[in-house]
């Protein structure tokens, strides 16, 4: 089993740069094999996630080249160009991949399979394919779960839906379905979540209007390729930003960070924790708004987290939880049970990193409470989830003994080389094996 060996680091120096936004790398990949014409990436995120797609997309009939690091052209074969796949499509740990192919493939003439890995295949599907079965599409999961069985040849129709939970994923498997489907298709967001889907489907075309929560798509004759450049991960960011709030005795540096609105909640929530955080060098990547991040040292207090700030940031808790350990005082956070349904119940399993190295907490059915205090060493479970595994490495920021994380592989799924980053920039990794 691969895993981390972390000591404990005295400060974090200088500036990184981060990765390619995984969300909307799929998506690039995902709209460039139905469009019209080559489509030009830049910026790919050349993570075990976004492979996976990749690899999707090929066994579809769409040629994928890669003439460079972070490159890629994808020969798009129009909206009805996608062939039979020979085997199951196999998504990997790819949540978001399995959701919005979903949606994709509804209304392909082929029937289709998705699987994925052993933690994939634990994860809910159910809340993409009703939607889906609302507009026809002929889906089939096991006790809710994948694998995940799409018949085709069905005709789709647009719906009005209102999403019960906040989810982009859901989201955009509704619209990447709506671009086959009769009539216009609209979802209702009861909380905003990221928009990259609509964005990018305007980039190729086609026409998506969003205002106060309210997404419409009307269904195109065709999609254009088009260029993608894929700003920075906030995400993966994140795990930096938090290093440096905790482990900075100077200004840090995040550069080329995507700051899209519906994606910047960690910046909120650190900010209100009284963290420093200036967004300097503004700039646009394609459709996507970018910065560096600038942190300065100042000191953390524990915060209620206001719920609106939590779809906005749903991925970033681990890191997050690292900050509110670190503050002075008790943090608070509710309404985030979309935690327990991701790679791992990220509740349940920071809760139990953060006993192991002596913060006292409360968990919550859709949350938890951590009371700030000393870090010391222990043995981190990261249950093959990469967010919790990077999240303990940088809390060897504050760290008093070495820390061990167990089951990292899955690192590689959104953050490749996050090690060796990490490590350039003052922390203490050490990547085993067996």
């Amino acid at each position: 089993m691969s895993r981390f060996h972390v000591l404990p680091a005295a400060r974090l120096v200088g500036s990184v740069n981060i990765p390619g936004d995984k969300s909307i790398s799929h998506r690039a990949v995902m709209l460039g094999a139905l469009a019209d014409g080559t489509t030009r990436i830049q910026g790919f995120l050349e993570g075990e996630d976004c492979l996976a797609t990749m690899r999707a997309v090929r066994e579809l009939g769409v040629r994928v080249d890669r003439p460079g690091s972070g490159e890629v052209l994808v020969h798009g074969v129009g909206m009805r160009g996608l062939r039979a796949p020979t085997q199951c499509l196999d998504m990997g740990n790819a949540g978001t991949a399995m959701r919005l192919f979903m949606g994709l493939l509804s209304a392909q003439g082929f029937d289709s399979e998705l699987i994925g890995d052993e933690s994939l295949m634990r994860r809910p599907m159910e809340r993409a394919a009703k939607p889906l079965r609302e507009m026809g599409a002929r889906i089939t999961t096991r006790d809710g779960k994948p694998p995940v069985l799409i018949q085709g040849g069905s005709a789709l129709h647009g719906i009005d839906y209102t999403m019960p939970v906040a989810s982009a994923q859901v989201k955009s498997s509704v619209l990447l379905a709506g671009l086959y489907a009769a009539g216009p298709t609209t979802v209702v967001e009861t909380a905003v979540t990221r928009d990259h889907t609509e964005r990018m489907l305007q980039s190729f075309g086609c026409s998506v209007s969003a205002r106060d929560g309210v997404v419409t798509l009307q269904p195109p004759r065709a999609l254009q390729a088009t260029d993608i450049a894929v700003p920075g991960d906030v995400s993966s960011a994140a795990f930096f930003i938090v290093a440096a709030c905790i482990g900075a005795s100077e200004p840090f540096t995040v550069r080329g960070v995507g700051i899209n609105p519906t994606r910047t909640g960690i910046l909120d929530m650190l900010a209100l924790m009284g963290a420093d955080l200036r967004l300097i060098n503004h700039r646009n990547c394609g459709a996507e708004p970018v910065a560096d991040v600038e942190i300065r040292p100042a000191p953390l207090h524990g915060v209620r987290v206001p719920e609106r700030l939590v779809p906005l940031a749903i991925d970033e808790f681990p890191a997050f939880f690292i900050a509110a350990a670190c503050a002075e005082g008790e943090t608070l956070v509710t309404g985030a049970e979309e935690l327990r349904v991701k790679e791992s119940d990220r509740i349940s399993a920071m809760a139990r990193g953060l006993a192991a190295v002596g913060i006292s907490h409360e968990v919550l059915p859709d949350g938890l409470r951590v009371e700030g205090g000393r870090i010391g060493g222990g043995t981190i479970d990261s249950r093959g989830d990469h967010r919790i595994a990077m999240a303990f490495a940088i809390a060897s920021l504050r760290a008093t003994e070495p820390i061990e994380i167990l089951d990292t592989a899955n690192v590689a799924t959104s953050f490749p080389g996050f090690a060796n980053l990490a490590n350039s920039a003052g922390l203490r990794i050490s990547e085993l094996g067996g």
